[in-house]
């Protein structure tokens, strides 16, 4: 018999530089518990792991559904009522050049849709620094080039304007917003918006928004679509049920896409043969949509409530901490504070966790600007949760110094 040398299965060259910074030190967390710590999770975005749930009437619906056996292959695009009840939370926000509507699986499915419709190997797309690390993954499946634009967080964490368009070149696509920001909870102003909407016009790009917490709004602020402010310019807004509706592991996104009908068509075109080749989105949560989107949104107003105080917990303990500082988030649940430290930030959180057991995503992993150093928090936590890790925090601080 003749023996022939195995040789590894490697995978592509476009994954080297994919990283998911979010979870990418589960593993090490995984050691700590089991070296018999109580590790606390302050790295995903997960309301349903702390003292929050989806509305009664939102679960309900989908149980319904799975009991009228709704249980086979949905329409690609979505079903019916699905759409009719997107299309029509788009236009009470303003978004009145509605063209096509779509759900995916998640949130995520919708951004990986548009960018993979868009894009040949070699072009760009202006995304946000910092920004989701989900942007950065598609990317690197596309061989697509990376081209961030900084956010400014003397600024409040508002777009630089100058840099967007100093980073536009020939081979860009689109403008990513992210509007309530993941990491920073920045909220973009209307000025902001507008001003974003008249370089896409001058440069002929289209506009990802991301807006999967815009009810998610703290200190009575108000959230604007920038398909609202710009319905000429061609625009993909992206939402679900995962935040606002507090049912992540549904997996219930969608996209809206605006602007201009024959500008649109043939990106739209795109979108759909990659929605029939995956066949159908998740089939009895599609039947929650219509019913979270139309029907009682109580559950917002003490969602908003926990996060609000929970938020000015986190703000106020990390603005005591020596060496820290941080921006007010105006909306979503996380913080991005800076921190002035001589090592890595990566480091500095890999410390963390062994140390004192808390799990937070350094700032380097979703993008930063050069010689500045951040972590995320999650302040989804109850508040005497947060308050002890925020002492615990301060005391491995100050311990370093």
């Amino acid at each position: 018999m003749t023996v022939t040398q195995t040789r590894e299965i490697t995978p592509a060259q476009r994954l080297d530089n994919l990283r998911y910074a979010i979870r990418d030190l589960v593993g090490l967390a995984d050691q700590v518990k089991q070296q018999g710590h109580k590790v606390l999770y302050l790295n995903v975005g997960d309301p349903n792991i702390f003292d929050f749930a989806p509305p009664a009437h939102v679960v309900e619906a989908a149980y319904r559904a799975m009991r009228n056996n709704k249980n086979g292959y949905a329409p690609s695009a979505g079903v019916p009522e699905a759409l009719e009840a997107i299309r029509n939370e788009a236009e009470r926000n303003g978004i009145t050049s509605v063209q096509n509507v779509f759900v995916t699986n998640g949130a995520g499915e919708a951004v990986d849709l548009c960018l993979t419709a868009l894009l040949n190997p070699g072009e760009n797309v202006l995304t946000p620094s910092p920004d989701y690390p989900l942007y950065t993954a598609v990317l690197c499946k596309t061989a697509a080039q990376m081209n961030s634009y900084y956010l400014n967080e003397e600024d409040g964490w508002q777009p630089d304007l100058d840099d967007i368009r100093r980073k536009i070149n020939p081979r860009t696509r689109a403008i990513v917003l992210i509007n309530p920001n993941n990491p920073t909870g920045a909220l973009c102003t209307r000025k902001m918006l507008e001003q974003i909407a008249d370089i896409a016009r001058e440069h002929n790009l289209l506009i990802i928004s991301d807006e999967i917490y815009d009810k998610l709004i703290l200190d009575g602020g108000e959230h604007i679509s920038i398909a609202a402010v710009a319905p000429d310019v061609p625009v993909v807004t992206i939402g679900g049920l995962s935040k606002n509706y507090l049912a992540p592991g549904w997996r219930m996104g969608w996209g809206i896409v605006s602007g201009d009908a024959a500008t649109v068509k043939p990106f739209v075109e795109g979108i759909h043969k990659m929605l029939r080749a995956r066949l159908s989105a998740n089939h009895p949560e599609q039947y929650a949509i219509k019913p979270a989107l139309e029907g009682p949104q109580d559950h917002l107003i003490e969602v908003r409530r926990k996060l609000t105080a929970r938020r000015d917990i986190t703000v106020e303990a990390c603005n005591s901490i020596p060496r820290m500082s941080c921006v007010p988030p105006r909306g979503a649940f996380y913080a991005f504070p800076k921190i002035d430290i001589p090592e890595d930030d990566a480091v500095w959180v890999k410390e963390l966790l062994l140390q004192k057991h808390i799990l937070v995503v350094h700032g380097s992993g979703f993008g930063q600007k050069p010689g500045t150093k951040h972590f995320r928090i999650v302040f989804l936590p109850q508040e005497e949760t947060l308050r002890e890790a925020y002492s615990q925090i301060h005391e491995f601080m100050r311990d370093r110094a």
